[in-house]
């Protein structure tokens, strides 16, 4: 049977006893904010277990996505190492929701393993927690007599709990006996020795206590089951493989991986372990990309950058220098995608990210290695058996390489980490972005959260009106709380409701004004601190405002009609960007001011013009067909479950607002939003590029801003017209006349340069001194614009030199410039990299190259022209 036949004939097993079958969630757990990756098959079930939520059913069955690279469940190191660890894996599952215990759960497990896959009794294997005493008497009971002892183990073994406190419960687990040739060979070797030949395949856990913060336990009323059985293990038990590498499951992508490397999974040590680890990184980062992961420096991005450069790394050993990761990739969605479909909806963006990151890190990669391999050396010289952090932080600040991958490194060489070192250069590189941001005058910053931590949260009224009454109940100056304000100072009101919107979500905060009889406050900021605090900050313009005033506040119309037109037009654009360019492009950020809006989204190529001119078209038409914007709120459950897109890594309450536009648009949002699509009045994309890695960013306008936008491209076109003296009918025909003019000119003059260049050659290699026997050439190049010139300069010499050593200088754009150039006659003596890293040195700088020419550069000029009077050192020493 493969690997994919279990996964279904588990699922029919369990639906035949009346177990609903649930699709396997997102490897990104929802709503739960302790997990970074789902990790087990119990996740998607942690509300049910804990009563927080309901289902329709009362037993289920998964076959779930799991990924451990994290916390306490961290497979990584020992990737590729052990026949059984990965950090992606699936996990087969049967649930019961207060219905069935332990009787059928034991039962059921028993069945499938001999009666469905027909394992063998004699080598299978229970354990059961120390006074489990009605498991113990269950499985005696199914196993019958003369089956193998049930043996009892303490807490560490058999006892699961979901956490410190809540749900909780003995467990037990099934074994098999791989036999003895995977054993250790003591006389009591058995399913509690560490040794591989007792492998665990199921683990059978029995929810029925609840643990408080004292950690006493109390029965449930209602006890539950959670299982889980690996399907990766059970595959290579049922194929008779020794190891999970060599089942069905993996066979696909090590079989690529020996392809496109021309190395095989059994030529030795080194290569076995890099094969399996670009094996195992292949399904982790393909199924992560599919569930909405993109590289990153941080959270769950961070992860997945890991395990790509990890995977890479490990090319490096089996001589792959070019991108292949995304390749291999491709064979996993090809051969998983009959179960898991989102990864051929999703191929084109696993293949484009990976292969993206590929390129990116390829560059900083070999440079990197040679970094290392450098300072390993220094230090073996030394006696030193310790990385310092300072070096382990340069290789992760400055080549990308994540801490786990140095750490791998330095065991291949015996060597150790200096991790205080490192977390010592992290918090350095943290403080001095707390204090950027401390600097950068934000109202948070200025403001002290303690003077106002007493303040109740403010009811927001603004969804509904743009004018309302309220009274002032805290008045802030300087960072403290004040009991009255006078005219001409600045100052933060808050008052118990306003209907003005703090900035969030990426919209900016309302304008307007504060008033009452005979004093009035010019809102200009409205921000958002805590949990519910909205601050209106400004200048009191006239009078004097009190705490216990009953103020009116009044937001600028016009100032918020444009941004709540210029929000609806963001939803609009997200749903306009995935139909023309697919349905992997994510929000990552936007800003939504009054005069425009900026949008950024995942995606991995420049976007055509003819795209562009796409998307506007099928915004516009929304705009036009003037839809009904509707908002409800809703629980988050109901609104994910009903197709709503949420914000990639937000964090949501219970309830939420819904935003839709017809039945095509449906975000979950904070905003304030124009009542329907026709008041947007038009959109205009102004600005398209790319801002990092997989993420580009849009600018657009709207209504009236269009109307200025195009007049400020009227006015520019004129401009250009009075400028060439055309008219707009000649203008293109006239710019392409002066381009061909200017391409004439810059020949002429090239062919110009190297006429003169001949015509001087006769004195190229003035200078030339006799040393040892060798040519030995060392001047400054006069005339010297860039690095290109001085190499064709040096090209011309090398041809008049016949045989000897140059070491060439030049300023230029308030730079040193350095060639070193040997003739290939004499490149067994002299090494022009070598060369010229030396003299580099002396400039402040560094470079090398090929044995025959390399160049450098440095900022020093004023040392220039002493390197080139100490070019004989250079060259023999």
């Amino acid at each position: 049977m493969t690997g994919a036949d279990l996964r279904e004939e588990f699922l029919i097993f369990f639906g035949e006893q009346g177990h609903t079958r649930v699709e396997s969630s997102s490897l990104i757990p929802t709503g739960d904010a302790t997990l970074l990756f789902t990790n087990a098959g119990m996740v998607q079930f942690k509300g049910v277990f804990t009563g927080q939520e309901q289902r329709p059913y009362k037993r289920a069955v998964t076959a779930q996505k799991c990924l451990r690279v994290s916390g306490k469940h961290n497979d990584l190191e020992n990737v590729g190492r052990t026949a059984r660890h990965h950090t992606f894996f699936e996990m087969l599952g049967n649930f019961s929701f207060g219905d069935y215990f332990k009787e059928d759960a034991i039962a059921f497990g028993w069945d499938f393993l001999t009666k469905t896959l027909g394992l063998p009794k004699k080598r299978l294997h229970v354990t059961i927690f120390l006074d489990d005493d009605p498991a113990d008497k269950i499985w005696k009971k199914v196993l019958g007599p003369g089956a193998n002892n049930i043996i009892r183990l303490g807490e560490k073994d058999n006892f699961w709990s979901m956490g410190d406190t809540g749900p909780c419960g003995p467990c037990s687990e099934v074994h098999i006996d791989q036999g003895e040739r995977f054993g250790c060979g003591a006389p009591d070797c058995g399913p509690d020795c560490d040794c591989d030949r007792f492998l665990e395949l199921w683990n059978l856990v029995f929810m029925q206590y609840n643990r408080d913060v004292s950690g006493h336990m109390q029965p449930l009323p209602r006890p539950s089951i959670d299982t889980g059985l690996g399907l990766e293990r059970l595959a290579a038990v049922i194929q008779g493989k020794s190891s999970n590498w060599d089942s069905d499951i993996f066979d696909p992508i090590i079989s690529r991986v020996e392809e496109i490397s021309g190395k095989s999974r059994v030529s030795g040590p080194t290569e076995t372990v890099a094969i399996r680890v670009i094996a195992d990184h292949s399904r982790a980062a393909a199924f992560l990309i599919a569930d909405g992961v993109l590289p990153s420096n941080e959270g769950r991005g961070y992860v997945l950058r890991r395990i790509m450069r990890r995977a890479l790394r490990y090319g490096k050993r089996l001589g792959l220098n070019e991108p292949f990761l995304y390749d291999t990739a491709s064979v996993v969605v090809g051969h998983m995608s009959s179960a898991y479909p989102e990864l051929e909806a999703r191929r084109a963006l696993i293949q484009e990210v990976i292969k993206n990151e590929e390129e990116r890190f390829l560059q900083t990669l070999t440079r990197g290695l040679a970094l290392f391999e450098d300072e390993i050396s220094q230090l073996r010289q030394s006696g030193n058996m310790e990385i310092p952090g300072t070096v382990a932080f340069k290789l992760y600040d400055t080549f990308g390489f994540p801490r786990d991958l140095t750490e791998d490194l330095a065991r291949e060489f015996g060597m150790a980490l200096d991790h205080h070192g490192f977390e010592k250069e992290m918090a350095k590189q943290k403080e001095m972005a707390r204090q950027a941001w401390e600097g950068s005058g934000s109202l948070e910053a200025s403001v002290a959260w303690e003077s106002i931590a007493d303040i109740g949260p403010v009811e927001f009224t603004g969804y509904r009106r743009l004018e309302d009454t309220g009274a002032i109940v805290a008045i802030l100056k300087d960072s403290k709380r004040a009991e009255k304000t006078d005219a001409g100072e600045s100052v933060s009101i808050i008052t118990d409701r306003t209907p003005f919107y703090a900035e969030s979500g990426g919209q900016v905060g309302d304008h307007g004004a504060i008033a009452k009889e005979g004093a009035e406050f010019e809102v200009q900021e409205t921000t958002k601190m805590g949990t519910g605090l909205i601050i209106h900050k400004g200048i009191v313009k006239s009078g004097s405002f009190s705490i216990g005033d009953v103020v009116s506040l009044e937001v600028e119309m016009g100032l918020r009609r444009s941004v709540m037109a210029n929000h609806s037009a963001t939803h609009l654009l997200q749903w306009a960007l995935r139909e023309v360019l697919g349905p992997h492009v994510n929000q990552r950020g936007s800003l939504v001011e009054p005069n425009r809006l900026r949008f950024d989204f995942t995606h991995f190529s420049a976007i055509t013009g003819a795209e562009i001119e796409r998307v506007e078209t099928l915004v516009n038409e929304k705009i036009i067909e003037d839809i009904d914007v509707n908002v409800v709120e809703m629980p988050v459950d109901k609104a994910i479950a009903m197709g709503a897109t949420a914000l990639f890594g937000e964090k949501y309450g219970a309830s939420v607002r819904v935003v839709s536009v017809g039945e095509f648009s449906s975000e979950l949002c904070g905003g304030t939003h124009a009542s329907r699509t026709g008041e947007i009045g038009l959109f205009k994309i102004t600005s398209e590029g790319g801002i990092a890695a997989g993420v580009r960013r849009i600018e657009a306008v709207t209504g009236l801003g269009v109307m200025s936008y195009l007049r400020g491209l009227e006015d520019e076109l004129s401009l250009l017209c009075d400028r060439l003296r055309a008219p707009r009918s000649e203008l293109v025909k006239k710019l392409d006349k002066l381009i061909d003019e200017k391409k004439f000119k810059e020949k002429e003059m090239s062919d110009l340069k190297q006429k003169f260049a001949r015509e001087q050659g006769s004195d190229i290699t003035a200078g030339v001194k006799d040393i040892n026997g060798v040519n030995v050439l060392a001047r400054i190049v006069e005339d010297i614009k860039s690095p290109k010139d001085l190499r064709e300069h040096a090209d011309r010499l090398k041809d008049k030199l016949k045989s000897g050593v140059a070491l060439l200088g030049a300023e230029a754009d308030g730079k040193a410039f350095l060639l070193a150039l040997v003739t290939k006659d004499l490149t067994n003596r002299f090494h022009a990299g070598n060369i010229v890293k030396k003299a580099a040195e002396a400039v402040g700088g560094s470079g090398g190259g090929r044995p025959d020419m390399a160049q450098a550069g440095g900022p020093n000029i004023e040392s220039l022209e002493e390197t080139i009077k100490s070019a004989e050192k250079f060259i023999f020493d």
